[in-house]
């Protein structure tokens, strides 16, 4: 991936943290930012890219940030994993708006993400209790959104 005269050779990082799983994702919008983010976070808990994609799900959050956004969008992994035994093997399409309500900023996401069912086929080696406020950080500079998290194991 290149922006401007910065080239990034990976979608996401993972930082070291004392208690917990902490990650840097990187995109060339909010989208992609937010899309890498969610990859790793499953990638502490299996290898997305074994996941055969034969099921899809959709997502709809709201937030009136983007911190909050992105824990949202983030937590309805998990969701899907508990309630719905998901594994998620890639994010298909994803679109962040920004809209007004009541006089405030407001925005939605909507994305579509491909993934399989549990099953023995596939290793699980760790488990995301939550995602956290925690030290996030999301921003862009010089075209290129970079996007911190933490999450408790």
């Amino acid at each position: 991936m290149r922006t401007g005269d910065l080239t990034i050779d990976k979608k996401y990082e993972f930082l070291s943290h004392l208690a917990d799983a902490k990650f840097r994702a990187y995109g060339r919008s909010l989208e992609e930012v937010l899309a890498n983010a969610a990859l790793a976070m499953v990638s502490l808990m299996w290898e997305a890219e074994q996941i055969r994609p034969t099921r899809k799900e959709a997502i709809k959050v709201e937030a009136s940030s983007l911190e909050q956004l992105t824990v949202k969008f983030l937590t309805e992994f998990l969701y899907l994993l508990d309630v719905k035994s998901f594994l998620l093997a890639k994010v298909e399409s994803i679109k962040v708006e920004e809209a007004q309500k009541d006089g405030r900023k407001l925005y939605r996401l909507e994305a579509e993400v491909a993934g399989d069912n549990i099953s023995p086929e596939y290793e699980i080696y760790g488990l995301v209790k939550a995602v956290t406020y925690n030290e996030m950080k999301i921003e862009k500079t010089d075209g290129l959104w970079v996007l911190e998290v933490v999450v408790d194991m």
